[in-house]
């Protein structure tokens, strides 16, 4: 018989699979997006709509053996007109998310839950093509069924940063990032490992121009 290191193992090796195959279908969607007229990237007034979904796997310095998927809604409001020296000109951002889908794939069993990320701020340079880099940093509040990590708190925070790109299309955009997160129950509980994670989220959006 296979024994619970064998199955934590096994359950690792197919969250992996599964995110590969998420990014590399995120990846084919950009590549296969029709190339013609692109739609305008963010300007002062304007605002960002996206539907997203991403996950990945925690990291050292917390809690280990734990996976998470997660999904929601952003919107977001375009502060300023471009600013900045040449490399670093773009414009800022104020974005909120609800993530209505944040589980858990943890050792005794998988915690559902959802958050709201009502803090993050965005700076999308000002590229001149129809990608479109950023940085960004938030934070937030999720709310879960069940213990998390184990042995903890139902309730955490969220923290973190994000680096990745839009790339525009006639009518919409897509995104793909690479981001950091940290979440832990701030003390709440009297265990509080904390836990690291690392993840690809994708994203398809439109940017509405100021009216």
């Amino acid at each position: 018989m296979c024994g619970p290191r064998f199955e934590r193992r096994a359950g690792r090796f197919g969250l992996k699979k599964h995110w590969l195959a998420a990014v590399a279908l995120g990846l084919f969607v950009l590549a296969a997006a029709p190339l013609a007229r692109a739609q305008q990237g963010p300007e002062k007034g304007g605002h960002e709509v996206q539907f997203w979904t991403g996950g990945g796997t925690s990291r050292s310095g917390g809690a280990r053996d734990i996976g998470v998927w997660n999904a929601g809604f952003r919107y977001g409001w375009i502060l300023t007109e471009a600013r900045g020296p040449r490399f670093l000109r773009g414009r800022l951002e104020y974005a909120l998310d609800a993530v209505p889908i944040f589980w858990f794939f943890q050792p005794g069993g998988t915690a559902f839950g959802a958050g709201l990320s009502p803090l993050g701020l965005k700076w999308n340079f000002d590229a001149g093509s129809r990608v479109v880099p950023y940085v960004e940093i938030g934070a937030g509040a999720l709310f879960n069924s069940r213990d998390v990590p184990p042995g903890a708190s139902h309730v955490n925070f969220s923290s973190g940063g994000a680096l990745g790109a839009h790339f525009l299309r006639a009518s919409r955009n897509f995104s793909v990032e690479f981001r950091y997160m940290h979440i832990s129950n701030a003390s709440l509980a009297t265990i509080n490992p904390g836990i690291n994670t690392l993840q690809v989220r994708i994203g398809i959006g439109v940017f509405n121009p100021s009216r």
